[in-house]
């Protein structure tokens, strides 16, 4: 009986570790690996944006293109192999 408990208690841990969510914090790099910030211009390799203005907004950091004044989230620019932006930053 005491062991049928153990054995039930450790299932239920291991099946919810499986299927807990894990959150991680993606880096704000461009593919370069050099550090992004909020006012940083970049060139934009993704939905032909072009030359790029790092904005801070009310829905959290977008690029603001320069040339079409189109705007996209971060979140969209991520590289799925490398967890990059897929931005070059300008000097």
């Amino acid at each position: 009986m005491f062991l049928n408990h153990v054995f039930e208690q450790n299932y239920f841990n291991i099946m919810f570790r499986l299927f807990k969510k894990k959150t991680e914090e993606l880096p704000m790099v461009d593919l370069d690996g050099q550090a992004l910030a909020p006012g940083d211009r970049v060139e934009s390799l993704r939905y032909d944006l072009g030359i790029c203005l790092i904005v801070k907004g009310s829905d959290g950091i977008i690029y603001e293109s320069l040339e079409t004044s189109k705007q996209v989230s971060w979140v969209k620019m991520v590289d799925a192999s490398t967890k990059f932006q897929k931005v070059r930053k300008i000097k």
